[in-house]
């Protein structure tokens, strides 16, 4: 059997794409915003004479300019309500400055805390997908201003990489062009110009708005004279990344995906599939997620039934994974298994209400497999469930119909035995136990005063920890630390 390296190995483009599709549902945009931004990042790059790698470099950061979206989520939820729609409102806002600090100016220091996590984890991504130092720089700062008055850093004018202004500048056209037509979209850039973003960039992207978004026009898919390919050609990454951010979205999701993923491919090996069909169950559970960033963190953390609206909205989360489908290229095959995750047997599932006969095997794994993870794992509105008590409500389940039997008894004999081995191995002694004891509960959203609650320590104990965890993992926030945690298998 090949190593979990090997068979979430794909190519760094595909997951940097995935990555925009999830940023571009968090931030409300259309799911192709980013990847057109991008191609007009490249364009403006060129225009003024910038060199090979800084057009790379501007096309990388504007596909990620929302990558850290997922990670400041639960604080955008806590001063919006809804952390989509409060994000979509604040793209759209018309002033001569920062919308992102415009909007924010009433509610304190938000703007520079949300940047900050945002900044952070989007760097820390660049980190782990191998990007250039300079790309991880450019996405340590994607919210400073020409003037100084950005963040998270507070740099003004050369100080800010030009792959920050190309990104910003492309995103600012293709959002307004949408909203307001092109005239008023031309206006608002030049208002912005010399306050967001330097005059003698700004000039060049007015003169060819009309020329790059016709061309963008004429080219939808992205895969004729506007295609990005040529910006990462041969280079891979490991998909296990997309998983991490995904679950960054909901603190009690931590890790999640991963655990799915782990058991879908166990299940695959003990019902006798080939090594493509166990890729194909262990990567479309890793990115079985993609989807649950178009719902509001305050649909997801209702206490009980919801109202008809929210949870139409939550039964959409697999149609937008199938829908990333169409423009996430190797992983296309993965993504259309991946959003069979919520379908069951009897046509009771969602979103396309398919019977067993219509669900590819890969999909009935998928499905059990994250049923399982989910009663295991605990929930705003409820506790986790024995390992005990977890298997018999999934085999009531087989009893009902929803799901396949046999696929499940797999799953549960795996389960029942040791893992067939550890996708990522513990960084060793990096963090004591008391210490990775913290870290667990502060990555699922507890505060200091819960952790030392449920440890038995003071808060004080609680806030050394923190802060030593944080040393150690070269970070300064809670998502950060996440993020960076389970990339090295310490949750």
């Amino acid at each position: 059997m090949r190593s979990a390296v090997d068979i979430s190995e794909v190519a760094l483009l595909d997951v940097i794409r995935s990555l925009a599709f999830v940023g571009d549902l968090a931030m409300g945009q259309p799911t192709d915003h980013s990847p057109r931004a991008a191609w007009m990042a490249g364009q403006l790059a060129k225009t003024a004479g910038a060199d090979d790698d800084i057009c790379r470099q501007s096309t990388a950061v504007a596909l990620m300019r929302w990558s850290g979206c997922t990670a400041n989520a639960p604080e955008f939820a806590q001063l919006f309500g809804d952390d989509v729609g409060g994000r979509k409102a604040l793209l759209a806002i018309q002033s001569a400055g920062s919308g992102f600090r415009a909007g924010t100016d009433r509610k304190g220091s938000a703007f520079l805390s949300l940047s900050r996590i945002h900044c952070e984890v989007s760097g820390d991504i660049g980190v782990q997908l191998g990007l250039d130092e300079a790309t991880q720089f450019a996405l340590r700062h994607l919210f400073e201003s020409y003037d100084g008055t950005g963040a998270p850093g507070g740099l003004r004018g050369e100080q800010i990489p030009v792959s920050v202004y190309l990104a910003s500048l492309a995103g600012d056209l293709e959002i307004f062009n949408r909203l307001y037509g092109l005239e008023q979209a031309c206006k608002l850039i030049d208002q912005r110009a010399d306050v967001l973003y330097p005059r003698e960039l700004a000039e060049p992207l007015i003169a060819h708005a009309a020329q790059w978004l016709a061309a963008l026009d004429d080219d939808p898919t992205l895969c004729g004279p506007c295609s990005l390919d040529a910006a990462f050609t041969g280079r891979t990454t490991s998909l296990e990344i997309l998983a991490h951010v995904i679950d960054l979205k909901l603190p009690w999701m931590t890790g999640y995906s991963r655990q799915v993923a782990e058991l879908s491919r166990s299940a695959a090996l003990v019902l006798g599939l080939d090594a493509a069909g166990q890729q194909r169950a262990y990567r479309a559970a890793l990115i079985h997620g993609i989807g649950r960033a178009s719902v509001p963190n305050m649909i997801w953390n209702t206490p009980g039934r919801l109202a008809a609206s929210a949870w139409e909205r939550a039964r959409l989360v697999p149609y937008w994974t199938g829908r990333a489908a169409r423009q996430i290229g190797s992983l296309a095959d993965d993504a259309e298994i991946a959003s069979y995750a919520y379908e069951r047997q009897d046509g009771s599932g969602y979103f396309r209400e398919a019977k067993a006969r219509n669900i590819p095997v890969e999909g009935r794994i998928l499905a059990a497999a994250a049923a399982l993870a989910a009663l295991r794992c605990e929930r705003p509105w409820r506790d986790a469930f024995a390992d005990n008590a977890a298997e018999s409500l999934l085999t009531a389940e087989v009893g009902a119909g929803r799901y396949d039997a046999e696929v499940v008894h797999a799953l549960l004999d795996r389960h029942r035995r040791a893992p067939a081995h550890i996708a990522a191995k513990p960084a060793g002694g990096l963090l004591s136990e008391r210490e990775r004891d913290v870290l667990r509960w502060i990555s699922h959203g507890a505060s200091n005063k819960t952790v030392a609650q449920k440890l038995s320590i003071s808060p004080s104990t609680v806030r050394t920890h923190v802060e030593s965890v944080f040393r150690k993992l070269e970070c300064s926030t809670r998502a950060a630390a996440t993020l960076k945690a389970t990339q090295l298998g310490l949750l």
